[in-house]
């Protein structure tokens, strides 16, 4: 697949309606257009937390971006595929490479007593950040996918799921290990 893009403006989207991959139109308010939209934002916050890491952390959250593009190409087309016009489509290795990413580091990682807080260093704050805009996605997408006149292809959601889970675990990794996690403290402050 390859994008050229020679003008940004094409004044298209001014009636508030937009081009989805098929060249089909639809409004903006749509919510398959609501749902790479989600997806979009998380990987901007995404951009947001590589600028606090490094290394092999770094590496993950390149591929996690890549990857999300694929996320927002397969729901910007609807699934009518032809066989002449294959689409690109999120695939299960791509999930099952995502779980493989929250085995290695969720088994550095000492087990929870609590619920964390949004924090610690910067790179666990933005992928927290990152993985609630993950789960707004995925709610989005679910009432895309409870209509059954908008196709789209259900491991998305499969993905989107787990990468929220792998951005709650990295959060904690980047964290020192967890060392610098900010526990929740139930009714910590209920007496004043």
């Amino acid at each position: 697949m390859v994008v050229k893009l020679d003008k940004i403006y094409t004044r298209g989207g001014d009636t508030g309606d937009t081009s989805l991959g098929n060249g089909e139109r639809v409004p903006k308010s749509s919510l398959r257009v609501a749902a790479y939209g989600e997806v979009d934002e998380a990987n901007a916050i995404l951009g947001i937390v590589r600028l606090h890491v490094s290394g092999a952390d770094d590496a993950v959250l390149a591929r996690i971006q890549n990857d999300l593009f694929d996320v927002g190409a397969d729901l910007c087309v609807p699934i009518k595929e032809t066989p002449e016009v294959p689409q690109l489509r999120v695939t299960q290795p791509q999930v099952d490479w995502l779980e493989a990413q929250i085995d290695r580091m969720n088994a550095a990682l000492p087990a929870l007593n609590s619920f964390i807080l949004p924090g610690g260093t910067p790179a666990a704050a933005f992928l927290h950040q990152a993985r609630t805009v993950v789960r707004r996605a995925e709610r989005v997408l679910v009432g895309l996918l409870a209509n059954p006149d908008e196709p789209v292809n259900r491991l998305v959601l499969v993905y989107l799921n787990r990468l929220s889970d792998l951005l709650f675990v990295m959060s904690r990794f980047v964290n020192e290990l967890g060392a610098r996690d900010v526990l929740w403290v139930p009714a910590a402050n209920r007496n004043g």
